[in-house]
């Protein structure tokens, strides 16, 4: 039966920065994480009546949609938040970018893992800040944080730890024990966490679920500021909507502070897409994760089985991470651009060999990029490829 999800839309001639990079050739674009399912019907209906209504006038946050979020906090996660915690930015990003602005200091360190989604990189350019990155770990076929390694880092002058969860790439959702112990670690060394939370909604293993960094303790919430988005879930980065939760009064005031006059505030649209996404789309969501575990399960099936190639378990996010350095490819994204797939460098998350893909997409699309990337290793020659043993 054929799903929703199915449906191939053409987005040429959109102004899609995720296919007007490769505009006038035929390599399917696979690399940015911006998916090509149509929005929810809901939002589109509730987007549909904004406009027919006619006036785009300066618009404050609707009452309703805090009480949406309050509401969706308690039931997904028992998160009891007030609406005063809630502070609502045009992008994730943007909050990242502030917290490092105004927490971070001069003489002391911001501080991530790699690889890590490329925009946390820019931040200490962004801020004119010290920066130290610290490499992940796989352990038992999963990446996890080397604690060992982390605490160096955090204990040498570091002002804040920006995390990512579920991880973008690798696909963690962070166990309660390891957000734990990365919670002891900043609050022994006085570090703030900004956690990226934006995939919560992408966990794809029953048995997993997000946690959200905040509600593991009252130290942790006093010492964190969480950033969300329906961006992501719901396929509307380009309206611009997400929101930080900060139950700190004085991390509040200051973050709250910093956004006047240099960040603007979430358009209308944003806003009434949101508020549809979060209140009517539940169902439609269940739909997309369902169609997503199964689009996950051929990415591991088929790259696992190509050439050089191996890709460990995904448990969140719509994001492949893909080890490429076995086939011997100096330039693996050229290599599959030039087989018709786009796919991101992992150069750019801080760490080379390896390429991201997109699943995101009708399930069509992701068995052509896929037939695409296996015909072209298979015409490499045997001797540029080594052998791999990653589980299948």
């Amino acid at each position: 039966m054929e799903s929703c999800f199915d449906e191939l839309i053409d987005r040429k001639n959109t102004s899609s920065m995720k296919w007007e990079k490769y505009e006038g050739t035929d390599i399917i674009p696979m690399w940015v994480a911006d998916m090509d399912f149509k929005t929810p019907p809901a939002v589109l209906e509730a987007l549909q009546n904004a406009i027919d209504h006619g006036i785009f006038g300066y618009t404050n946050v609707p009452e309703e949609l805090n009480n949406i979020m309050i509401d969706r906090l308690m039931k997904l996660y028992g998160w009891k938040v007030k609406k005063e915690w809630i502070i609502w930015i045009p992008g994730v990003v943007t909050g990242i970018n502030r917290v490092c602005s105004i927490f971070g200091k001069k003489d002391k360190n911001i501080v991530t893992t790699v690889p890590i989604y490329p925009p946390f990189l820019e931040v200490p350019q962004n801020s004119r800040q010290n920066f130290v990155t610290v490499p992940m770990k796989i352990q038992n076929h999963r990446m996890t944080f080397d604690f060992e390694k982390l605490e160096q880092a955090l204990s040498k002058n570091a002002s804040v730890f920006i995390l990512c969860n579920p991880y973008n790439p690798g696909g963690s959702v962070f166990t309660k024990e390891e957000l734990a112990r990365l919670v002891e670690l900043c609050s022994k060394y006085k570090v703030l966490i900004c956690s990226d939370e934006i995939h919560s909604d992408f966990v794809l293993d029953s048995d997993k679920k997000h946690i959200p960094t905040a509600i593991l303790s009252r130290e942790a919430a006093a010492n964190s500021i969480t950033l969300m988005a329906p961006s992501k879930t719901y396929n509307i980065p380009g309206l611009g909507c997400s929101f930080a939760v900060v139950s700190n009064s004085s991390l509040r005031e200051q973050f709250e502070f910093s956004l006047k006059g240099h960040v603007p505030s979430v358009n209308m649209l944003g806003f009434y897409a949101a508020q549809a996404a979060f209140s009517q789309c539940d169902q439609w969501l269940s739909q997309m994760i369902a169609y997503l575990k199964e689009n996950r399960d051929l990415v591991i099936e088929r790259v696992n089985k190509m050439k050089g190639c191996s890709v460990n378990p995904i448990e969140a996010t719509f994001l492949a991470w893909i080890d490429v350095r076995e086939t011997g490819l100096n330039d693996p994204v050229k290599f599959f651009e030039d087989a018709g797939v786009g796919l991101s460098d992992g150069k750019f998350f801080g760490q080379k060999g390896f390429v991201r893909l997109n699943f995101g997409c009708p399930r069509s699309l992701l068995e052509k990029g896929l037939d695409r990337m296996k015909k072209a290793l298979n015409a490499q020659p045997k001797s540029t490829i080594k052998s791999h043993n990653m589980p299948q």
